[in-house]
């Protein structure tokens, strides 16, 4: 497989999701908390996609969120709060495709908290 293919895989990826958590504008401390927010919320709710949005580049460089955001999902996923998950490149900018492992449909309750 040549070297383009294997990139386009591996941020390609599927950009269609449930829910899309936009993290651009904020600072690394509110982008922190909306993501473990979200990944609380989604703990007790059947499986669903995320798509996880860190905004453009600066320009010039400088620190952006992509690793640290990464970071803190591959943390969730090595937890087991998250099944999948692979950074994506696209119109929304570049970012992260989770999916949640969530609670089977018998495990949660009508209105997605667990019993």
């Amino acid at each position: 497989m040549n070297e383009e293919r294997l990139l386009d895989r591996l941020t390609g990826g599927p950009m269609d999701a449930e829910y899309h958590l936009e993290l651009e504008g904020l600072d690394l401390a509110h982008a922190r908390e909306s993501v473990t927010r979200m990944l609380e919320r989604n703990r007790f709710r059947p499986t669903r996609t995320i798509l996880v949005t860190v905004g453009a580049p600066v320009e010039g460089g400088g620190e952006t969120l992509f690793q640290p955001i990464g970071r803190q999902l591959l943390e969730a996923r090595r937890a087991g709060v998250l099944s999948s998950m692979h950074p994506v490149s696209g119109e929304s900018g570049p970012g992260y495709w989770v999916q949640t492992t969530g609670k089977t449909d018998s495990e949660a309750g009508e209105d997605g908290e667990a019993d």
